[in-house]
């Protein structure tokens, strides 16, 4: 055992006194975290400090928690985990916040002085090169060896972290710095405000030529849209230009969802994959038109690509594009001016539908006789409605309409990798901006609950939703007691079909039949009262009504639906 534990003295202040003072005085107000033995001289610092602690019981939890703290602020989320197994347990977490995002700064504890730099000194946690396991996964690491680097070091990765793209960051302290004696004042005032990220005016002037001389401009909007607050911006924009605009599933919520020109989120349709394809310029915010965005790689423009992107590996890294490195909002806001400028746009859909109509025909954009945009919306939203309802789908539509209706508007959801959230990505209105967060980053199990425990910790005013299958469900099930601590208003809903559905559906479909996706389940609601968390089992009828009552009583809560839902097909293995 390690000999450098803190003894029952009289206070002074130490290098974990340093980290609480200098995340206080970069504005955090929460931190996230689990214990452990080299970071004992950072909590041991919390509880003479302003912070508010929220403990998980899993440090991939508290990852999660942390991601979509971050996600709700739209600001930094402070993670604080130990050496070894719990700095390590954090990298499906930090994975899922660089794939969506999100601000974590993680600052883990390391071995002392004496055991970094590759030997094998032997100590308790010991790795040869800790801070190498996560140069591949955050934006970047620090290290501060000494205690009077350690506010420099934290306002350096805070602003790493809240930098365009917003992303996680991983910060490692010693434990004998963490102990030492401060022998500095205490920390006042630190400024980490990053730069902002702005487009070059030059790129914003030929973006505008190209969109305003389209005849069918379109929008694809991405999760950067929503991280970078700008979905004002986008609404303004595709209102000057008369733009249909379609929201990744990472940007659900962008752009209002019964706006006339809304797509909405159908991407994994070749309706939709067609309709962007048929754009003479798409302008694409925010996203790297990635697997699930492009329709697994099958789309190909047939028109002219305008990307703004704040991720420089993003940008052009799938499709040929007039690139634009910016953060979504600066960009947004000066197309909306560069556009505004010109004056109303008659070079486009609009004057089409005039040269045609001289002409003698009746129509609009996209060639004689096409619809203007918002009859092409509607147009496209019907022909999706008509696919999926020759599937045979209804309970899988009933039950995400329950949902819908259970879940207040101005409540958030967070979804973990389920069959029911692969339906919510394509089909669930939000109903506001930055309402809905998922794992389909980088697609991890376990995140929907404590996720949600995040986001209720943000806003305890709100009602929250997560929603699991039962598979899902058991890498959280331990922050049931998480949730009863701190009382937190999360309404879980557990979708139990026995197994790892989707798993068992592409098993199913590829070879036959399934194999290692049957799992055998605890009844989850004698398991969650079994925490002081009431509970209930319902049924698709019932569900609407039974969520709706657990989303309004106070504290946390479970659903359990036994269901097996199905996917809609796939369309993009035809293409």
């Amino acid at each position: 055992m390690s000999t450098t534990h803190p003894t029952a003295t009289e206070h002074r202040r130490t290098g974990g006194d340093l980290v609480v003072e200098s995340l206080a005085a970069l504005g955090a107000r929460t931190v996230f975290g689990l214990p452990g033995q080299h970071a004992l001289g950072v909590f041991d610092a919390l509880r003479r400090s302003t912070l508010r602690y929220v403990g998980l019981r899993v440090e991939n939890n508290a990852g999660f928690a942390a991601d979509a703290y971050a996600r709700a602020t739209h600001g930094v989320a402070p993670l604080l985990v130990s050496t070894g197994p719990g700095a390590l347990m954090t990298l499906a977490a930090l994975q899922e916040a660089a794939a969506g995002s999100a601000a974590v700064l993680a600052i883990g504890s390391q071995v002392p002085l004496a055991g970094i730099g590759g030997g094998r000194h032997g100590y308790l946690h010991e790795l040869t090169d800790q801070s190498a396991s996560f140069r591949g996964v955050v934006k970047s690491v620090h290290t501060a060896r000494t205690a009077s680097q350690i506010p420099s070091a934290v306002a350096a990765a805070w602003e790493s972290a809240l930098s365009a793209p917003h992303g996680p960051v991983w910060l490692e302290i010693p434990q004998d710095v963490l102990l030492a004696e401060a022998g500095i004042p205490p920390v006042g005032e630190l400024d980490a405000t990053p730069r902002e990220l702005l487009p070059r005016p030059e790129l914003i002037a030929a973006a505008a030529d190209r969109l305003t001389g389209a005849r069918r401009p379109v929008i694809l909007a991405g999760g950067g849209v929503v991280r970078a607050g700008a979905e004002e911006e986008l609404l303004a924009l595709a209102e000057q230009l008369g733009a249909p605009v379609a929201t990744t599933f990472g940007g659900k919520g962008a752009f209002p969802w019964e706006h006339p020109l809304s797509l909405q989120s159908w991407l994994e349709d070749r309706y939709t994959t067609t309709f962007l394809e048929d754009a003479d310029t798409l302008l694409v915010v925010g996203s790297g038109l990635g697997e699930l965005s492009s329709n697994y790689h099958t789309f190909r423009p047939l028109g002219q690509v305008v990307q703004i992107e704040a991720d420089l590996g993003k940008l052009e890294s799938n499709h040929a594009a007039l690139g634009i490195h910016a953060d979504a909002r600066a960009a947004l806001a000066a197309l909306v001016k560069e556009v505004g400028e010109r004056g109303p746009r008659h070079t486009g859909a609009a004057q089409e539908a005039e040269e045609h109509a001289g002409a003698g025909g009746a129509g609009g954009a996209g060639g004689a006789g096409a619809p203007a945009p918002e009859a092409a919306v509607s147009d496209l939203l019907a022909r999706v409605r008509d696919r999926i309802a020759g599937q045979q789908l209804d309970l899988e539509q009933q039950v995400l309409a329950s949902v819908r209706e259970a879940l207040p508007d101005g409540a958030v959801s967070c979804w973990d990798m389920t069959i029911l959230a692969y339906w919510a990505w394509s089909a669930f209105d939000p109903r506001r901006t930055n309402a809905l967060h998922s794992a389909q980053g980088a697609g991890g199990l376990g995140y929907g609950f404590p996720a949600a425990l995040g986001v209720a910790v943000a806003d305890p005013a709100r009602p929250v939703l997560a929603v699991s299958g039962d598979g899902g469900a058991m890498y959280s099930i331990a922050e049931l007691a998480t949730a009863r601590q701190y009382d937190l208003p999360v309404t879980w809903l557990i979708v139990d079909d026995g197994g790892y559905g989707i798993l068992r559906e592409y098993m199913t479909d590829a070879f036959g039949e399934a194999t290692a996706t049957e799992l055998t389940r605890p009844d989850f609601v004698a398991l969650a009262e079994s925490f002081g968390v009431p509970a209930v089992r319902t049924s698709p009828e019932q569900l609407r009504t039974d969520l709706a009552a657990a989303l309004a009583a106070p504290g946390p809560s479970v659903v359990v639906l036994p269901a097996r839902l199905r996917m809609f097909a796939p369309t993009h293995l035809s293409s």
